[in-house]
């Protein structure tokens, strides 16, 4: 059987999980975490990066430093997981969706204007597949409305936007390290503060509402309980597992580039023949190949497609079920303007197997068998 994804692993794991353990520091904020967050700043341009217990809990201390009261609004796209929503919900606000572009599956900058409301605070950007949001559209919509951007960067770490890194241009960014994305630590993430008025706020939040981060750089005498907060250090085991994945980020980044490369050169000609359409990368964007995802002609033709791959020991998968249509969408939010793509484009959707380290022999099982299906 061919996985549809395989954690990322380099062999030099190992090596730092056992230091960590010697060191005998294996709690929150060890060494290895320290590390890390100084990776992501300096290779990113990040005023301030957090690791956090998964991309989950970096949106919600997003929410949670937003400051949202009962009754404010939030914009943001259906097409993403629950957690871009469920934060937003953790931090009182309701959610207000609006459609995405089909061609890169994120949300429509043009429809997000006519969502303001007087109760808007923030909105929300997930940039599927790795691919960048419109940003400098959603920036002057949020500058010219005194609003803030949280980017859900959960899938984007390592991709760029006219140079920038994703996840460093809005006020907050959010990074996940989950076994399915590009670089793992399991389960972990991380919390990118570009404005700095929100870091010593951050760090109370993270750190069970204390200010043990300022103790520990010696500016308090005793580090107390000053705030809110809860727990969102991961353990130092971890981030020493993520360590070794940073430290091969490039190798990791170009073996994926190179299986996308592949996927692209090979499924191109079905897009011209109107058979398929592929993942478009707007000009000035530069993705992480997160996923390689093809768009087939309708619901039906997806799920037979499915259907064949898995019947001949391929696991491919859709994705987003819109979140407007879930129980709890329907609960907390709703709908702004018509839905003209986020349900039709979610149903045509199939990603392939794509994941560090594939073997030649299956990604060319993978290309023969789909072809078949194709060509058939």
């Amino acid at each position: 059987m061919v996985p549809f994804n395989r954690a990322p692993f380099t062999g030099d794991e190992f090596v730092y999980i056992r230091e960590a353990i010697e060191a005998n520091k294996i709690s929150g904020d060890g060494r290895f975490t320290k590390l890390c967050n100084k990776i992501l700043e300096d290779r990113f341009k990040a005023q301030k990066a957090m690791l956090t217990t998964s991309g989950t809990s970096a949106l919600d201390m997003a929410a949670l430093l937003c400051g949202f009261k009962e009754g404010d609004e939030v914009i943001l796209p259906s097409y993403t997981f629950s957690s871009t929503a469920t934060a937003m919900v953790l931090g009182k606000a309701k959610l207000v969706f609006v459609d995405i572009r089909p061609d890169t599956m994120n949300i429509d900058e043009k429809k997000i204007e006519r969502a303001i409301t007087p109760k808007t605070k923030a909105i929300v950007c997930m940039h599927y597949a790795g691919v960048a949001c419109e940003m400098d559209t959603i920036m002057d919509i949020a500058k010219r409305h005194g609003l803030k951007v949280i980017e859900d960067a959960a899938q984007a770490v390592m991709s760029t936007y006219k140079g920038r890194a994703l996840g460093t241009i809005g006020d907050i960014g959010c990074y996940s390290f989950h076994e399915t994305k590009n670089y793992s630590m399991g389960e972990g993430g991380a919390i990118l503060i570009n404005d700095p008025e929100y870091n010593e706020r951050a760090e109370i939040l993270r750190e069970k509402g204390t200010n043990r981060s300022k103790f520990f750089r010696g500016q308090v005498d005793k580090y107390t309980w000053v705030d809110f907060g809860d727990s969102y250090l991961p353990s130092d085991i971890n981030a020493a597992y993520l360590y070794a994945q940073l430290m091969h980020a490039d190798e990791i980044n170009a073996d994926r580039m190179e299986t996308y490369n592949k996927y692209l050169e090979v499924f191109k000609p079905l897009e011209k023949k109107g058979r398929i359409e592929l993942q478009h990368i707007p000009d000035g964007c530069v993705h992480n190949a997160h996923m390689f995802y093809i768009k087939l002609n309708d619901l039906a033709d997806r799920s037979k497609f499915i259907e064949y791959m898995r019947d001949s020991g391929i696991n491919t998968v859709f994705h987003y079920v819109p979140l407007h249509s879930a129980p709890a969408g329907l609960k907390f939010g709703r709908f702004d303007g018509e839905d003209e793509y986020t349900t039709k484009e979610s149903e045509r959707l199939v990603r392939l197997p794509l994941y560090y380290n594939i073997s030649a022999e299956d990604k060319q099982y993978v290309i023969d068998c789909a072809l078949k299906y194709f060509l058939a």
